[in-house]
C-alpha cells in the first residue's frame, strides 16, 4: 500500500468492475473469439472480416458517431450491421443478424471468474459502508454475482458517458447523498479512473495488481492511494 495524500474520511466506495474486481483481458478474448467464429459458420470464408478490418470498421464508425465510445454494446452492434450490409444484406436482415451477434458476444462476456477473494471483501466492505459501481463496460454484475454487494451499478451508454467523463461519478454521488470528497473511487485505470474521481472531487484509490512503476506510466494526476489487493482496503474502513 502506497499513500500519496492522507485520506479524509470515507463513507461510501465506488468500484470499477473490469480489471479490478476481475480479470477482464480472457473473457474478451474469448467473446471476440466466439464473434469470429460465428461469424465463420454463417457466412463463406472470403466474407468474413479480418480482426485487422474489423478494427477498421470500428474506428470508422466512432469517427462519425463519437457516442458509439461511450456505449461498447451499440458500438459493437453498429460495427456488426454495417459489415452485413457491405456485403450487400438488407437492412433488416442486418439488423438481425447484428443483434444475435451481439447477444452471442454477451454470453461470452458474462462468464466471468470473479475470484473468491473479490467476493469475500466486497461482502465486507458492504457490511459496512454502500458500495456503488462504475463501469465503462457491458457486463451484466447479476449475471457474474457481484450485484448483491452493490446498493447500485452505473453503466456507460445506459447511464451516461463513460469515464473519465463526469456523468456515472456525478450518478453515483446524487445517490450516495454524500458528499464527493468522502467517497473513495477504486479502479486499475490511470486516466478513466484516477483522473475521472479526481476531476468530480472523490478520493482515488489506484489498483495496480500488474506491479506498474507509477513514475513510468502517463499520469495526469495522482491517485491518493495505491494498492495491488483488494484486501487492503479493509483497514482503510472503520
Amino acid at each position: 500500500m502506497q499513500f500519496y495524500r492522507q485520506l479524509g474520511q470515507i463513507r461510501a466506495l465506488t468500484f470499477d468492475l473490469d480489471d479490478t474486481l476481475y480479470d477482464n483481458h480472457p473473457v474478451i478474448v474469448r467473446a471476440e473469439q466466439a464473434m469470429f467464429d460465428w461469424l465463420a459458420q454463417i457466412l463463406p470464408p472470403a466474407m468474413v472480416i479480418s480482426r485487422d478490418n474489423w478494427q477498421r470498421l470500428k474506428q470508422q464508425l466512432v469517427a462519425v458517431d463519437s457516442s458509439l465510445r461511450h456505449d461498447v454494446s451499440a458500438w459493437r452492434y453498429e460495427a456488426l450491421k454495417i459489415n452485413f450490409m457491405q456485403l450487400g444484406w438488407r437492412l433488416k436482415d442486418a439488423e438481425l443478424a447484428a443483434q444475435q451477434g451481439l447477444d452471442l458476444v454477451l454470453v461470452e462476456r458474462n462468464t466471468v471468474d470473479v475470484p473468491a477473494e473479490t467476493h469475500r471483501v466486497l461482502a465486507l466492505l458492504s457490511a459496512k459502508l454502500p458500495l456503488v459501481g462504475i463501469t465503462n463496460g457491458n457486463v451484466d454484475p447479476k449475471k457474474i454475482g457481484l450485484a448483491p454487494y452493490f446498493s447500485e451499478i452505473y453503466q456507460a451508454g445506459r447511464d451516461g458517458l463513460a469515464k473519465p467523463d463526469a456523468d456515472l461519478f456525478d450518478c453515483a454521488i446524487r445517490y450516495l447523498k454524500v458528499p464527493a470528497q468522502q467517497i473513495l473511487h477504486v479502479g486499475d485505470h490511470l486516466h478513466t479512473d484516477v483522473f475521472g474521481a479526481k476531476q468530480q472531487g472523490l478520493q482515488a484509490c489506484w489498483y495496480n495488481d500488474q506491479q506498474r512503476v507509477l513514475t513510468t506510466e502517463k499520469v495526469t494526476c495522482l491517485p491518493d492511494i495505491e494498492i495491488s489487493a483488494l484486501a487492503e482496503l479493509l483497514p482503510l474502513i472503520k
